[in-house]
């Protein structure tokens, strides 16, 4: 009888051990409570900013970049943003709906520009302001932030910037004139325009008669550009092929 008894004893002791190691799991599921926070703590940073359409940039400068095959691309570099909304334009008080947005350091300001900002509840100052249209636009995006976020890779988008001046320039240059003749007795008359109209009727030059004069520095619109690579951290847009502008230009970017 006493032998059972231990033996019972015995029996008893590891259904005891067994607890701790039901309260060692619950521990472990405590201390994966405070990863949840984390994640809670960067939606005021996600609501901060808003997905558009429109940027605007500066031109960085062109590289080559290359595929997974080995293709080697020329791309265009632009820093793109971030931009701040200045101004929410709707159809019932403006007779469209569009966005203001700014870009861009501006240190010396006037008391008229330093009250716009303020309405948007912006403290620095903008240095360029453009307004893009836009359907679906409400009045809370007003000073939300607009980032490269709202680009993906493969987009195509239409970017619109100053071209490069060339100064005064002839008529081969500047219309893709083929010249006179450059032999057969021709003399001085290879790069010249030739005639520019009749003497007698209407004894005037047409209205727009193409002739030397200024070069470059026009408005030019390239559509249909491929977007090859995001940076998010820098804020840059990978552009393949050319854009308008010299290096540090202002580009006004949409898809």
């Amino acid at each position: 009888m006493l032998l059972e008894e231990k033996n019972n004893d015995i029996e008893e002791t590891p259904a005891e051990e067994v607890v701790p190691e039901e309260t060692s799991v619950e521990e472990v599921v405590e201390e994966e409570d405070p990863a949840e926070e984390v994640v809670t703590e960067e939606s005021p940073r996600e609501e901060n900013s808003i997905q558009f359409n429109s940027i605007i940039g500066k031109k960085i400068g062109m590289t080559t970049i290359y595929s997974d095959n080995g293709a080697s691309m020329p791309v265009t570099i632009i820093e793109a943003g971030p931009c701040k909304v200045v101004q929410v334009k709707s159809v019932d008080r403006d007779g469209y709906s569009a966005l203001q947005i700014g870009f861009g350091d501006n240190k010396k300001v006037n008391k008229p520009i330093s009250g716009h900002f303020k309405n948007a509840s912006i403290k620095d100052s903008l240095t360029i302001l453009k307004e893009f249209k836009s359907p679906n636009i409400q009045n809370e995006y007003l000073g939300k932030e607009i980032t490269v976020n709202s680009f993906n890779e493969g987009d195509k988008v239409t970017i619109t910037g100053k071209s490069k001046g060339k100064g005064f320039a002839g008529h081969m240059k500047r219309h893709n004139f083929s010249g006179g003749r450059a032999s057969h007795g021709k003399n001085s008359v290879m790069r010249k325009a030739g005639s520019v109209g009749a003497g007698t009727s209407p004894g005037r030059i047409w209205p727009g008669t193409r002739m030397a004069g200024r070069m470059g520095g026009d408005k030019v619109t390239v559509e249909n550009l491929k977007v090859l690579k995001i940076d998010n951290e820098k804020n840059l847009l990978f552009i393949k092929g050319a854009v308008p502008g010299s290096s540090k230009s202002i580009l006004y970017i949409q898809k």
